[in-house]
């Protein structure tokens, strides 16, 4: 009976390697994903950052167009 049971024991640690090797996979993709979506938002956010400035930018140059077409009144 001890060697059955001893058998039953290594057969239950061997499922639970096999689950956590299983379980460590699945780690290791979400962390590269996880790692991947992070680098995707910082591009963006500098894209967006860019587009901000060339906004800025424009409504200075709008302004002062305006101002020399005296469509707008002197800047506040």
């Amino acid at each position: 009976m001890t060697e059955d049971t001893t058998n039953l024991v290594l057969e239950h640690l061997r499922a639970m390697r096999a689950s956590l090797a299983r379980i460590e996979g699945r780690l290791d993709t979400l962390a590269a994903e996880t790692l991947a979506l992070r680098r995707h938002q910082v591009s963006t956010d500098t894209l967006v950052n860019f587009d901000d400035d060339d906004i800025a930018s424009i409504k200075v140059r709008l302004d002062r167009i305006e101002r020399r077409l005296e469509l707008a009144g002197p800047a506040e």
